[in-house]
């Protein structure tokens, strides 16, 4: 089955989170039926590849990320049948497929780890069983193997009578690494990434894939063992696998991204240089912890953005220097909304406020820089935060233990529904506002999370074909990625806007002769640039957002300016 090929470096790709997409059969579930419904909007604000977060089969302990069939569709989201007509008709549009790999673990309902259960000793060697520290044989487990502990706290070991051994989980105790070191663990996922691309899925996003390859000794971390992500992010054997992975799969060339987790700079272009022949580019999070203070996400401060120009200079122009490919994005299904985060707070679905001037600002920094951008499904909308008044309206297991947590700490419970609030992932899976109406048009049923209040102001209704929307905006820049060669193929450098401008990210793009040179505010107050050093003084100016001629000399609270020559 053929499939839509692109240019990444030319393609925007547009991220749906299934389950709260649209709703097409009244569940309180979006579906794949769902998303073919809705096609013709995507074609309409133009984006070239839609990415699907996980809709297989699965007892949804991490909201489908714990697969327990990677050939099949989970029923809650339609068939086979559903997803093939869902291939050819966005394919009709010009737009492809891109499909979430989970090939770091599996989930303990999975076929694999059942029969490792049942005493099959080729499935025993699919994943990470260790003895016990002090273990005296098979049925006294001792203590776990090492103090390494899980991203959801807790050891990264469980004991399972069935095996006789302690396995490895990074992630949730229902998730049990892979061992990837098994010829045949390699082989077996190539074989699923080759199955969705012969049924034409023309793009891969790969989960946490710089987890595969552990130590090669596991043993102790130093101190409480909460560091040993670090420790097994791109491990020895990492890029052979990737490597081997992209050969036997047939995926070299596809648009192909990595979720890369604790990872750095240095491995992340070995990831995506197209010599290397791994990856086409991957995500990595490190701007988007700017507002955690002392580095820990439930505690609150203003976002630091000379840190935030600091991160974006670095990963640009270091991805550059070294020939790999930045994933842009600000927003996805594990954060909360940037639109929200970064200060648009005020005159929500309104225009003139900081709400539609953070929006479209945010849309201007990410779109221009060097890279591939992601939309996350609403943000073309200025979707924001939920803003719910109680933690009973949470659906994130993780939000609601941390808000237990920050009440057992000292706490008021309205000081920790602010913090959950600001730092919720239930913030970016609210479902899609489709209208004004009864469910926002997601769902004529019950939706799965409460939809936000604003909803009656910010949809897909009140913002498609209106001039000066947000969609309209994001709209036009998407058409300036697929028509600008200087947007899309040329060099970046960061500049200095001056001393009087320390909340503004700037940066040139340059082509040959041709120079844009990108000026966005963060700073809520208005703020003096230097024009000189920036090299605008009497350019064109490209675009604004603010939908007027810029003040020479300034830039407004929360202002973007592009000028051309």
């Amino acid at each position: 089955m053929g499939g839509i090929e692109k240019d990444f470096r030319k393609s925007v790709v547009y991220q749906i989170y299934v389950k709260s997409f649209f709703d097409s059969d009244g569940d309180g579930l979006g579906d794949l039926p769902g998303i073919t419904s809705k096609l013709d909007y995507l074609a309409t604000l133009g984006v070239d590849y839609l990415w699907l977060t996980p809709f297989y089969p699965s007892p949804q302990r991490d909201n489908g990320y714990d697969v327990a069939d990677y050939r099949a569709v989970d029923p809650r989201y339609g068939t086979m049948d559903d997803f093939d007509e869902l291939v050819a008709a966005a394919r009709e549009r010009g737009m492809g497929i891109m499909l979430d790999m989970v090939l770091c673990h599996t989930s303990r309902d999975h076929e694999w780890f059942r029969r490792a259960l049942d005493g099959d000793e080729r499935y025993r060697r699919y994943y990470i069983l260790r003895d016990g520290r002090g273990s005296t044989g098979p049925d006294d487990p001792g203590e776990p193997p090492t103090n390494w502990q899980c991203v959801f706290g807790g050891s990264a070991w469980e004991w399972e009578p069935r095996l006789g051994k302690w396995y490895l989980h990074l992630h949730d105790v229902s998730q049990p690494d892979l061992d990837w070191t098994n010829p045949e663990v390699r082989a077996a996922c190539a074989d699923v990434v080759r199955f969705w691309r012969e049924r034409g899925v023309t793009g891969f996003r790969f989960d946490v894939i710089n987890l595969i390859s552990k130590p090669d000794v596991i043993e102790d971390v130093p101190g409480s063992g909460s560091a040993c992500r670090a420790l097994v992010a791109d491990g020895p054997h990492v890029h052979e696998y990737l490597r081997e992975l992209v050969e036997r799969a047939g995926i070299d060339g596809m648009v192909t991204v990595g979720e890369m987790a604790s990872t750095d700079l240095e491995n992340c272009v070995r990831y995506t240089r197209p010599e290397d022949h791994e990856l086409a580019m991957s995500f990595s999070f490190h701007h988007l912890k700017v507002d955690y203070a002392g580095g820990d996400k439930w505690a609150l401060k203003d976002p630091d953005i000379a840190e935030l120009r600091s991160i974006l200079r670095t990963w640009q122009e270091g991805m550059q220097a070294g020939g790999g490919w930045n994933a842009l994005f600000w927003d996805n299904h594990d954060q909360p909304r940037a639109v929200t985060r970064f200060g648009g707070r005020e005159g929500v679905g309104e225009r003139g406020g900081s709400w539609e001037h953070v929006g479209k600002m945010l849309a201007v920094c990410d779109f221009l820089m060097k890279g591939t951008p992601y939309i996350f499904q609403g943000d073309e909308l200025g979707m924001t935060n939920a803003g719910y008044q109680s933690i009973e309206q949470f659906n994130d297991v993780e939000s609601r233990n941390n808000y237990r947590i920050l009440v057992e700490r000292g706490a008021s419970p309205a000081e920790a529904l602010h913090v959950v609030n600001e730092r919720s992932r239930d913030n970016g899976r609210t479902p899609m506002q489709w209208t004004a109406g009864p469910g926002a048009g997601f769902t004529t049923g019950t939706p799965w999370l409460e939809i936000p209040a604003n909803h009656a102001l910010v949809n897909a209704e009140a913002e498609v074909g209106v001039e000066g929307s947000m969609f309209e905006f994001y709209r036009a820049l998407v058409r300036l990625r697929h028509t600008s060669d200087v947007v899309t193929l040329g060099d970046v450098c960061f500049l200095d806007a001056g001393a009087a401008a320390p909340k503004v990210i700037a940066y040139e793009r340059t082509l040959g002769e041709k120079r844009l040179v990108v000026a966005c505010s963060f700073d809520a107050e208005p703020c003096a640039v230097d024009v000189a050093a920036l090299g605008v003084d009497g350019a064109e100016v490209l675009l604004g957002t603010y939908g007027d001629a810029p003040v020479a000399g300034e830039l407004r609270p929360y202002e973007a300016v592009v000028w051309q020559s």
